[in-house]
């Protein structure tokens, strides 16, 4: 058995799609399709069910899956145990969407403590950051630390986020200072979709006030709803971490939700080893040293 092979295994079955699995692992359709059948024929069973496309994995496929992960993570610290200091070469940070305006602050103290790191920014979900943790796939991740959070990590708090309403200048609430929920969830709104953990709180929020939302549109990027709105079609309810980015456009106008809900708690998380993995220690050095002065809060609303 060749690790690269399960390598592929691990791949596919996050990708769910062959040529993207081949193009992930850097190899053409032909060598990934044949590392799988030497993986399979290695252990004398089906892994993946598939005819001309994937459709999932066997149970034994599925029963294989978390030991594979775990023999790849480890091989991932072993490497990462003996590699020369400073450290180099690429550090891959997965951050939820609500997070991405810390991206800067917290990737320009990580990268001046260490300059012989490449930062790597994916957005993914905060499912997504608990399964590239626990896979080794990830170095670190942005996501909320009180809701849905990881198993197993270390986690330093970032930042608080609040609930803005975002509408285009120009229209009704041109002179409104807030907006009560019951009023914000009447418009026609566009909001991240329900594979996002922010929407998931959200409903959450709004069921707990017997209200429901039935947004006209959705998207798994805050940038898609910033262009809907904008459009002067729709109106969003966003996190406040976004209010700094929006305050030199000229169309948005961002109110509070009143009354306002509690803040969520946001920050880093790393996986949770003795001894840390270097580059665990380097994303928690820069994360205290983000919030050497206090909890990270976005600028005062001003638009």
């Amino acid at each position: 058995m060749q690790l690269r092979h399960l390598r592929y295994f691990v791949t596919l079955a996050r990708a769910r799609h062959f040529a993207r699995a081949a193009e992930e692992c850097g190899v053409s359709q032909p060598t990934l399709s044949s590392g799988l059948v030497a993986l399979e024929q290695h252990f004398g069973r089906r892994l993946i069910d598939r005819d001309r496309r994937f459709i999932g994995l066997t149970p034994h496929g599925e029963a294989m899956l978390p030991w594979a992960q775990q023999m790849l993570g480890t091989m991932g610290a072993m490497t990462a145990a003996v590699a020369t200091t400073p450290l180099e070469g690429p550090f891959t940070l997965a951050v939820i969407p609500a997070a991405l305006p810390l991206v800067g602050r917290f990737g320009a103290g990580l990268l001046a403590a260490n300059p012989g790191l490449v930062l790597s920014v994916r957005s993914a979900t905060a499912r997504a950051i608990d399964q590239g943790l626990a896979a080794m796939e990830i170095d670190a991740g942005i996501t909320y630390l009180d809701q849905e959070a990881p198993a197993g990590v270390v986690t330093v708090p970032l930042a608080s986020e609040d609930y803005l309403f975002l509408t285009r200048r120009g229209g009704r609430f041109d002179g409104a200072t807030a907006i009560g929920w019951d009023d914000a969830v009447a418009q026609d709104l566009c909001l991240l979709d329900e594979t996002m953990l922010f929407r998931r709180i959200l409903d959450r929020r709004l069921a707990a006030r017997g209200i429901v939302a039935r947004p006209r549109a959705t998207a798994d990027s805050h940038i898609a709803l910033f262009a809907l709105v904008a459009s002067g079609a729709f109106c969003a309810i966003v996190p406040d971490s976004y209010a700094p980015l929006l305050g030199g456009a000229d169309w948005a106008r961002l109110l509070p939700l009143d009354p306002p809900e509690p803040a969520r708690a946001i920050g880093l998380v790393t996986q949770n080893r003795d001894p840390a993995l270097p580059r665990a220690r380097a994303a928690l050095a820069a994360a205290h040293a983000f919030v050497i002065d206090g909890i990270y809060h976005p600028s005062p609303l001003s638009i």
